[in-house]
């Protein structure tokens, strides 16, 4: 889409106080871009890595053992609640991640070579969100197979093929 500029004083947009009620409707300037910020970066290794976080705090959790005695009982609270926290802003962070490549990066041509793009990216969203409410390695698992064939869409449809590299 076009960018509509007109003359701005950058000084009174930068120090002015109540800027936007003292502009003309000749003054305001109108911008469009594909994404909220159009920095043309993009990479899937972003939801890898905190694909991998949830994986790891899914596996601390479940190999966590429960005490037996009550004195060590605040301890394990303690640190299961830190699993929890850290699992459940990754998940958030990585679906937000997939979302942003899904919804900026790929456009309606790469569904012609990627038939199956929107199922996979369905299906990534919603395993973040069960590995959020869950502590499922099988559901941890999906999620990084998920990722990593997003991984492959993504490189394929820039025309290279970068291997897929975990960092744990």
């Amino acid at each position: 889409m076009p960018i509509e500029t007109h003359a701005l004083d950058v000084h009174k947009l930068i120090c002015g106080r109540s800027f936007a009620k003292s502009m003309t409707s000749e003054e305001i300037l109108n911008a469009f871009a594909h994404c909220d910020g159009p920095c043309g970066v993009y990479d899937p290794a972003s939801a890898r890595i905190a694909g991998e976080a949830v994986q790891s705090m899914t596996n601390k959790m479940l190999d966590l053992t429960y005490p037996d005695d009550s004195g060590a009982m605040a301890a394990y609270i303690n640190t299961m609640s830190r699993y929890a926290t850290i699992k459940e802003k990754e998940a958030q962070k990585c679906k937000d991640e997939l979302l942003v490549l899904w919804t900026d990066f790929f456009k309606p041509q790469h569904l012609e070579s990627i038939p199956n793009l929107h199922d996979t990216f369905w299906k990534a969203a919603k395993l973040c969100s069960a590995c959020k409410v869950e502590v499922s390695a099988v559901h941890a698992q999906e999620l990084m197979d998920a990722i990593e064939a997003i991984h492959h869409m993504f490189w394929t449809a820039k025309g290279r093929d970068d291997a897929w590299v975990r960092a744990s």
